[in-house]
């Protein structure tokens, strides 16, 4: 049921006393951890609270990776789980920020960091993960390109190297024909 279909239920809600609609407003808001979050941040915190969670967050995506790296037999399955997971808190970022400059600085760094040199055997049963993770960074990387483009083109240029990286971590990996069928350029 949406609410723009029900002229009259918006015209009740309206009518509503302000004290018993601040009541269900606050019993809704507490329903969605994602909401209530998001409006922690829009109504409490300022600028220097979204620099802080961007760094808190690098600082999450470092020690991840690390952490995977140091396991003495890391597969793609681990790095594509953690990927999933990184990814992850990268998308609850922006679902409470809403902010792209600073989830397109994320995502480049994790994509950066990610290892994807895994070189497991054909009869191996990891070697179906291996091409999932290359697969899921390539469909990263162009959901990342097209937020790129989007933004203001100081940022652009400022953020164009790391961009190239990827674009040459893909072609490192043996995966620069993919990413030219799906969309991605050779170079920025």
């Amino acid at each position: 049921m949406l609410l723009k279909d029900h002229k009259d239920l918006k015209a009740a809600i309206t009518a509503i006393p302000p004290k018993e609609k601040d009541k269900l407003l606050l019993r809704l808001i507490a329903k969605d951890k994602v909401l209530t979050e998001h409006l922690h941040f829009k109504l409490l915190e300022n600028e220097t609270d979204l620099e802080e969670r961007a760094v808190l967050l690098t600082e999450e995506i470092d020690e991840s990776i690390s952490a995977l790296l140091k396991l003495k037999k890391h597969t793609s399955k681990d790095a594509m789980t953690a990927f999933r997971k990184l990814n992850g808190r990268v998308n609850h970022h922006y679902k409470v920020t809403k902010d792209p400059n600073t989830e397109v600085e994320l995502r480049l760094h994790l994509l950066n960091i990610v290892p994807l040199d895994y070189n497991e055997s054909v009869f191996s049963p990891l070697a179906k993960f291996n091409e999932r993770l290359k697969t899921y960074y390539l469909r990263t990387a162009l959901a990342l390109y097209k937020k790129y483009i989007k933004l203001h083109e100081d940022l652009q240029y400022d953020l164009k190297d790391e961009f190239n990286a990827i674009l040459a971590k893909l072609g490192e990996q043996r995966l620069t024909k993919a990413a030219r069928e799906i969309g991605l350029p050779e170079e920025i």
